[in-house]
């Protein structure tokens, strides 16, 4: 996730959160093969490409297709650069099709992007009017409009609080399903804002934000494919190889350090005086620093950055040996 700088009437640059802090933990050889896991517009892409020798590439995949045009368009002018339409669950099939059998780096930037939030054709944001969309992959059926408009009273009710952490849950959901159907973003909003009241709308958040992000979360299963897609972007790469991830969620970044946490050997109880698996106790990985976050210069630029969190860890022993 990032913000789009004007450069012209018609012409947008996407610039990522916590670019250089990205680029230098991930990129510890100028060849070899990186991974983009979530594209974009590509701004992390092209400044890890900076960095690389002609000899090296970048696999760019990303579930949105629009991204993945953007992508196209850039490999046109860089070779090095090669775009897959593909979850990063998927990342194994997609570096077997390019005969690739591990890499130097991964990178992960979760959440929505810049350019989906301010399409409002996309529905992603509660700012302007658009269809319940919510999809990331526009190839797939279920969108928000479908979810809420079917889910039961209980069922919104649970990812409200789960997902988003909305401790007006209840009393949301039951007004959706009063007033259901809902077909576009700001009837939703307006729901919402009835339900919180009026004062809410003088908070720093908009009282919206945590319903459209859960409905998000669910209509593209972002938990359960994070949790996947770490496993297969570990296996995937080389010894020595780093996997660097932003997250901008509690939930996502609690997955993320128990994860990394696990392959470096931490916090894991494992009963006494008997005799445990080799692979449980010996490391995997190692941590490379703690978790960092935006300086307040960046989130003055970029409000958006405020809740990123990234999290970095080097693979130092193989699965299998």
């Amino acid at each position: 996730m990032g913000y789009l700088s004007k450069v012209s009437a018609k012409e947008y640059i996407h610039v990522p959160v916590l670019l250089t802090e990205v680029v230098n933990s991930l990129v510890t050889s100028k060849k070899g093969v990186y991974v983009d896991a979530t594209y974009g517009r590509g701004g992390h892409s092209s400044q890890i490409l900076g960095q690389l020798s002609a000899e090296a590439c970048v696999v760019a995949i990303d579930r949105d297709t629009s991204a993945i045009d953007s992508a196209k368009l850039f490999a046109i002018k860089d070779p090095r650069l090669m775009p897959f339409h593909s979850l990063y669950s998927e990342l194994e099939i997609v570096l077997e099709r390019l005969g690739i059998s591990s890499v130097e780096g991964i990178l992960m930037d979760l959440g929505v992007s810049s350019p989906q939030l301010d399409d409002p054709e996309r529905g992603f944001s509660f700012q302007t009017e658009g269809p319940l969309d919510m999809r990331m992959d526009q190839t797939i059926n279920l969108t928000a409009h479908s979810w809420l408009n079917n889910a039961s009273q209980d069922e919104i009710e649970s990812i409200l609080k789960e997902l988003g952490d909305e401790k007006r849950g209840r009393q949301i959901a039951r007004e959706i399903v009063r007033r259901r159907p809902l077909s576009t973003t700001v009837e939703l909003s307006n729901v919402i804002v009835e339900v919180k009241g009026p004062k809410s709308l003088s908070n720093r958040r908009h009282p919206a934000t945590k319903t459209f992000q859960a409905l998000r979360m669910v209509v593209n299963s972002e938990l359960e494919e994070l949790s996947k897609g770490l496993k297969k972007a570990f296996e995937c790469l080389s010894v020595g190889g780093r996997l660097v991830v932003v997250s901008f969620h509690s939930h996502e970044d609690r997955i993320v350090k128990s994860f990394f946490r696990e392959l470096c050997g931490k916090g894991l109880s494992l009963p006494r005086k008997m005799p445990v698996q080799e692979e449980l106790v010996v490391p995997k990985a190692k941590l490379i620093g703690g978790p960092i976050r935006p300086g307040q210069k960046e989130i003055n630029q970029n409000p958006r950055a405020r809740s990123a969190v990234m999290r970095v860890v080097e693979k130092i022993r193989s699965i299998e040996s």
